[in-house]
């Protein structure tokens, strides 16, 4: 086993029994004889765990324990499992080390198999737990951290360190949504982590906000200069990306607005300093684009109107979709009531019509997963849609569609693309759809 083991106890001949059984298990062992040198150990190296004696002068095994947990805190870094050791059968001081946060305690003289077994277990829990938590704070289609996990992490980043914020957002990439597709929008957000990350240091953090929107922190960064040279790469990288992949007659004029703001100078409130970035961001991509600017507090030149139109902009992103979607907005039951309710107004108050349409999935065989195959039909239903469209799921396997201003052909239209689109999928073998469908109109109720 290719572990790495800190082993910190005053004893000598604790460290050691300890590192030649670790040793003889394949596993490399660091041996420490003080919390104050684990301190000065852990600036540089990261072991897979640590094996820390309570009884110690000077810095006690809690004393150290408590250092070690401050320190990663501070600098952003994650924790290290720690096994507490002690020759010492008081069950006080086993419950003491447990309720502070430590992985496990191992007795004094050491077990062999104990030893390993619990070392191993330790370790093979802890990255488990590490692989969920990333999953869970990871964009699939980047790899970067999601909203969640980066407004988590960069927000810790704003309060304890020197950085710079940043959003970046791409210009004009709804254009090649439309004219080369969405497996193609999908590629191009790919190359363009892919820029990213041969433009930043290992220290900085990249996050994907949402549609083609991101955020990253970079640490202790020169503000301007760093921005403005970072600006010009992944501008140039990221149409040559676009050219390999759409060939050499590519003409999107694609690239990224940048806004930044800096902590401590700025603040060190994330939802602070994020509005500052954002707002510059903003302010490009009102001003040509392809450009990056920095908040300073006491930058006049801005009027304000632009002031008015940059705080109606931001509200209005407040409320709109990070990404324009690829088809019809789904919504939940409660948020669906007032928008029917609006259309309903709409349609007595105005010359306006709304056709519904309900979708109801039929099993034909007993056992069939209505609920998986619903998914499914939800993807489908939204997809066949316009983006002006709405649709809502009553219950399990019940669709119930909003159609604004359509007409009797295109209302067929959405029916028959969903239904080719259905039998194509190895559940409508055993699920039918059916339809139902009525326009409401003038001052019809």
């Amino acid at each position: 086993m290719n572990y790495w083991i800190a082993v910190v106890d005053d004893e000598p001949l604790s460290l050691t029994n300890a590192k030649e059984i670790l040793n003889e298990d394949g596993m490399k062992v660091s041996c420490l004889r003080s919390g104050g040198d684990l301190m000065k150990f852990v600036e540089k190296n990261t072991p897979d765990l640590i094996l820390l004696d309570i009884l110690m002068p000077e810095m006690d095994g809690f004393e150290t324990y408590h250092a070690l947990r401050k320190y990663e805190a501070d600098h952003s870094r994650s924790q290290i499992p720690v096994i507490f050791l002690t020759g010492d059968n008081n069950a006080d001081v086993e419950r003491r080390g447990l309720k502070a946060g430590a992985s496990d305690f191992i007795r004094k003289p050491f077990n062999r198999d104990v030893l390993i077994g619990r070392i191993v277990n330790t370790i093979e829990n802890s990255k488990k737990i590490e692989s969920l938590t990333e999953e869970a704070t990871t964009d699939k289609l980047t790899g970067f951290l999601n909203k969640a996990g980066g407004e988590k992490k960069i927000s810790e980043l704003c309060r304890k360190m020197r950085g710079v914020l940043t959003v970046f957002d791409l210009d004009n990439f709804k254009l090649i949504n439309d004219l080369y597709g969405h497996d193609m929008g999908d590629k191009v957000l790919m190359a363009f982590s892919d820029v990213m990350r041969r433009n930043v240091r290992s220290t900085d953090t990249l996050s994907r906000i949402g549609g083609d929107e991101f955020m990253g922190f970079f640490l202790e960064a020169p503000v301007n200069e760093f921005i403005a040279a970072l600006t010009k790469r992944i501008n140039d990288q990221l149409i040559d990306e676009c050219i390999r992949l759409m060939g050499g007659d590519f003409n999107v004029p694609i690239g990224i607005s940048v806004g930044a703001a800096c902590t401590p100078e700025d603040g060190n409130d994330f939802h602070e300093l994020f509005r500052y970035a954002d707002e510059c961001m903003y302010r490009i991509k009102h001003n040509g684009k392809h450009g990056f600017a920095i908040y300073d507090p006491d930058d006049e030149t801005t009027d304000k109107v632009e002031d008015a139109e940059l705080e109606i902009g931001r509200i209005s992103r407040i409320f709109g979709e990070r990404n324009e979607g690829d088809g019809a907005m789904e919504l939940g039951a409660d948020p669906f009531t007032p928008v029917y309710r609006y259309m309903m107004r709409c349609v007595r108050d105005r010359e306006l019509s709304v056709t519904k349409v309900l979708v109801v999935m039929n099993a034909d065989e007993v056992g069939c997963d209505i609920a998986a195959a619903a998914e499914e039909l939800s993807a489908i239903i939204r997809k066949s849609l316009r983006i002006s469209d709405v649709f809502t799921q009553l219950q399990t396997g019940h669709f119930f569609i909003l159609l604004p201003e359509t007409t009797e052909t295109r209302i067929e239209e959405v029916i028959n693309d969903i239904m080719d689109k259905w039998t194509v999928k190895e559940a409508s073998e055993k699920i039918s759809l059916r339809f139902m469908h009525e326009t409401v109109s003038g001052n019809r109720k």
